[in-house]
């Protein structure tokens, strides 16, 4: 299948190869790039080829490494891609070379169709998750190091040579890094060595760097709800065959155990699984309870990896050797050769949607491969999306509760400081109550810990004298003042510039000042109150990573901190038993705006964090500053009573088909220029879908107009449930031809409305 608009890669305008007695294959190869749908390649007479070949075929001028592909037969009508225009098996271009690699699965590659058709995306940007450019070949054999038998008799002994030599006497080759780190020398001594003819050279085969983790190696004591639980989700998994379980428990119920449990069953069958978190932080604490449990460490994959360390993990879950997976969004593309096991770990995350590239959310997409694979999955939340939960109630997903914590541990008490009446000092941010309150926690000898949803000093810097605002020469966004490293920073596009000494528009000095709070200013103010309290930040640009959260998890466990200031970041699976008292500094923020999940986002975030407190035997005690404690957020903290609010929160979205009840896609348009962005989003608007149970919002400009010096605009399509938003996209799309600098990018179930 060739797109006529890309003969000339094909081609090179070369003339046709001469014919041949022997009719050659046809083989489709889809390339990991924005093209609509695979090329059509021959395959040569010694190469039979079948889907899911992993090959390098010429584009143009150059090569490309692609996959043998075949039509999707389940896809429906309307999600399938308009066909391609065939070309004639004499002016095909032969395949250049068959890798040895395992071959993309049946499975694996009718997901791929399935996310590019749901989402509206190429093919092969969806299939360029699964097989990026240094994913090509095998990794090469590195050289290794063993000790020449005999040694040198005139060979002269170090104590740094010495380390060497005692490292090598076990007869395991190792590498030049490798036996440099264990040794703790640098490289130039092993290459003295092997100067001195001490060292011969051995060609290292192909690594397995991963352990098996015995599902066997320390099984937990469970009781009461947790072991019925347990029971219950392992017989899932022996069961086998496709199905969803929500694990819903309050913070501290033992959720990770209990789904342990469901990976050692599953590890008992021989198959793989897959452990999807929203965020790479937590993975350092999850990473000790997972070798607790199993005496070994999983196959890591997200964004902070290295090269080769994602090429090991990557060749390793296609061949079967990593049989456990813990990852990011992203992992779920991974080639497993043997998956039975999908489990999404605080699966009511926002952050396990891709907002760019291919947009997708990563928990919805789970579902879609453990279905199209026919294995098990279980979502895991404290507080469940809307949609989890309805999908439960319908009885489309199996529903697990687990209404206490695990050990006998309580759940925190929860109140409310009205900012109104309990105000605090002018130019400061936290109330004397929670002052009163951390500094008893301090001398009882427990742990606190304030939390505020913004990194940075302060959201805004205005000047005193002309009301000049520091924003963005990028986005429609205000600059945020760092501080510490003096400077002013767009969270948007990562602008930064240093933070001036005067106006830039009236010149005044020394008239800028820091409106509102952040964590930096927290901080800041914390020091003044408390100068003999050790204090720990954890936020996202703060934390270097996972080495160095796992520094910070550690501080705090062997009770090296006594006060933990964080960002959302320390909202999710943390475990502190030592920590007991937890102040929301602003528990308002994120409730204004039009935001569809304002309230339930800020629900689940706060409810999340104050179940940081009392996880041990010390009862914990949470405060919430608020300005509007009437709120229902704030009730239904206050309460604990997350079913209520949700319940509420469904009646307020069912009557106008928001989801969970209709179906909702966004498209951006951004351009250049404002005209010419406004003009397609006009052009889209005259011809917009409309009919029984449809609705077209907008065009609008977005609440960020400007985003890296692009103009943005937005429109909403909205459809009862019953209604499929994608053929009505398709069609909608192709009545509109956009300008040479306008993109069009289209947001299916949108999550941010930004």
């Amino acid at each position: 299948m060739e797109p006529a608009s890309f003969s000339s890669l094909l081609h090179d305008d070369a003339p046709p190869p001469p014919a041949t007695k022997q009719a050659r294959q046809r083989v489709a190869v889809l390339l990991p790039m924005p093209f609509p749908g695979p090329f059509d390649y021959a395959a040569p007479a010694d190469m039979p080829l079948q889907p899911g070949d992993i090959v390098v075929v010429p584009l143009g001028r150059r090569q490309e490494t692609g996959v043998v592909w075949e039509s999707s037969p389940s896809l429906p009508a309307d999600f399938a891609p308009p066909p391609q225009r065939s070309v004639d098996a004499n002016r095909l271009r032969p395949v250049a070379e068959l890798l040895d690699l395992p071959p993309l699965s049946a499975e694996l590659r009718h997901f791929i169709d399935w996310v590019a058709a749901y989402t509206l995306s190429p093919p092969g940007m969806v299939l360029a998750m699964t097989l990026r450019l240094h994913m090509r070949g095998v990794p090469v054999p590195s050289m290794g190091w063993l000790l020449a038998d005999p040694l040198p008799a005139t060979l002269r002994i170090t104590p740094a040579r010495q380390k060497i030599l005692d490292r090598l006497k076990d007869g395991i080759a190792r590498t030049t890094t490798d036996l440099a780190s264990a040794a703790g020398v640098g490289p130039g001594v092993i290459k003295g060595l092997a100067d001195a003819k001490a060292l011969q050279s051995v060609k290292l085969g192909p690594e397995r760097i991963f352990a098996a983790p015995d599902p066997h190696h320390n099984p937990p004591v469970l009781e009461g709800e947790q072991q019925t639980a347990t029971a219950a989700l392992r017989q899932t998994v022996r069961d086998g065959g496709f199905s969803v379980t929500l694990l819903e428990g309050v913070t501290g119920s033992g959720k990770t155990e209990i789904y342990l449990e469901a990976i050692a069953a599953c590890l008992e069958q021989g198959k793989q699984a897959l452990v999807l978190l929203p965020e790479i932080a937590l993975s350092a604490q999850w990473m000790q309870r997972f070798v607790r449990r199993f005496g070994a460490e999983p196959a890591v994959w997200h964004s902070e990896i290295g090269q080769r360390a994602r090429r090991l993990t990557w060749h390793s879950t296609a061949n079967g050797s990593a049989t456990v997976v813990v990852g990011a969004r992203s992992a779920l593309f991974l080639p497993f050769a043997n998956l039975g096991l999908i489990i999404v770990d605080e699966e009511h995350e926002s952050l396990f949607k891709q907002e760019e590239g291919v947009i997708y959310n990563a928990r919805d997409m789970a579902v879609v491969r453990a279905r199209l694979s026919g294995f098990p999955m279980a979502l895991v939340s404290a507080t469940p999306s809307l949609e989890t939960l309805t999908n439960a109630e319908a009885g489309r997903y199996r529903h697990l509760i687990l209404p206490s914590r695990h050990g006998g541990a309580s759940l925190p008490d929860t109140q409310i400081l009205d900012m109104r009446e309990h105000p605090p000092p002018r130019g400061l941010f936290l109330s004397p109550v929670l002052t009163e309150e951390l500094t008893a926690t301090f001398v009882r000898q427990e742990q606190a810990m304030l939390f505020l949803n913004r990194r940075g000093y302060a959201p805004l810097t205005l000047c005193r004298t002309c009301g000049h605002r520091m924003e963005c020469p990028h986005c429609t966004a205000w600059l945020v003042e760092h501080r510490a490293k003096k400077l002013l920073s767009c969270h948007y596009c990562d602008h930064t510039e240093p933070m001036p000494a005067a106006c830039p528009t009236c010149g005044s000095d020394d008239s800028l000042t820091a409106i509102g709070p952040g964590i930096e200013r927290i901080t800041e103010e914390a020091r003044q109150l408390f100068p003999d309290a050790r204090i720990l930040v954890m936020a996202s640009d703060t934390l270097g990573g996972p080495a160095a959260t796992a520094e910070a998890v550690a501080k705090i466990s062997r009770r090296e901190v006594d006060l933990i200031i964080g960002t959302q970041v320390v909202a999710k699976g943390w475990h502190f038993p030592h920590l007991t008292l937890v102040g929301i500094v602003d528990a308002d923020l994120g409730l204004g705006g039009a935001d569809l999940r304002a309230g339930e986002r800020t629900i689940q975030l706060l409810h999340q964090v104050a179940g940081r407190a009392g996880r041990a035997s010390t009862p914990g005690r949470v405060l919430l500053q608020s300005y509007t404690p009437m709120h229902p957020v704030m009730q239904a903290l206050v309460s604990g009573d997350f079913d209520a609010f949700m319940a509420q929160e469904a009646e307020q979205r069912r009557p106008g088909f928001w989801p969970p009840y209709g179906r909702l896609a966004a498209l951006i348009i951004s351009a250049d220029d404002a005209k010419e962005a406004d003009a397609t989003a006009a052009a889209l608007a005259r011809v917009a879908p409309y009919g029984e149970g449809i609705q077209v919002l907008g065009p609008v400009p977005a609440p960020i107009a400007v985003l890296r010096n692009r103009h943005r605009r937005r429109l909403l399509l909205r459809t009862v449930r019953t209604i499929a938003v994608q053929p009505i996209l398709r069609r909608w799309l192709g009545m509109v031809k956009p300008g040479r600098t306008v993109r069009i990018d289209v947001d299916i179930d949108p999550i941010s409305f930004l």
